[in-house]
């Protein structure tokens, strides 16, 4: 179905909603102001994301994003190989690193298990995981998946493999966010935090 008469402009507005969590009338807000106020800027994004998309590629170790066969991480030579930490995406590594409070190195699975629609251990690198974490070099493995029913699925899976094979597994801690009260803290929330006290 045509939006407008015009082809390109049609095909700009679908391409803007692939995003997530774009819409129809969010992806024509973003075309028409691209088209009328920011040519300029319409440019940049077409370059940068041509450039990304012929340039990024994944690590060979870690398999976040990169544009050499290893990322700067994996790369750096201060960061502490014994730890290993696991997230479902490169976003998720980019999280962790803002905090600036990590110093080991990463994995990154690319997801997380979802049965239903047909994401299996195979599918999230399980089998390279084990590999890289049974390197001789890792002491410790983090995992930090996302605390969801898919990642504490994901997590499970992983740290009862981790442990079949004699690594040490640790998660990250759960617990009710400073500055919350109780009463509008969800239950799952809650428990963790009993559980996991200090």
């Amino acid at each position: 179905m045509a939006l407008t008469t015009e082809p390109a402009l049609d095909a700009l507005v679908e391409a803007l909603r692939r995003l997530p969590g774009v819409g129809l009338k969010s992806a024509q807000r973003m075309a028409f102001h691209l088209l009328q106020h920011d040519r300029d800027g319409a440019q940049r994004i077409a370059g940068a994301l041509q450039s990304a998309v012929k340039n990024i590629r994944h690590c060979e170790r870690c398999h976040t994003f990169t544009e050499g066969p290893l990322c700067s991480i994996c790369l750096a030579p201060q960061r502490d190989a014994r730890l290993l930490c696991v997230v479902e995406t490169p976003a998720d590594l980019a999280a962790l690193e803002r905090t600036g409070s990590y110093r080991g190195l990463y994995f990154v699975l690319m997801g997380h298990l979802s049965p239903l629609d047909g994401v299996g251990v195979h599918d999230i690198g399980l089998r390279q995981l084990l590999d890289r974490a049974g390197d001789g070099v890792v002491d410790e493995v983090i995992v930090a998946t996302n605390f969801t029913a898919e990642g504490e699925a994901t997590a499970h899976v992983i740290a009862e493999a981790l442990r079949a094979r004699g690594l040490r597994v640790t998660q990250l801690a759960r617990g009710v966010p400073a500055g919350s009260e109780l009463e509008y803290v969800d239950l799952s929330t809650i428990a963790h935090a009993l559980v996991e006290r200090r």
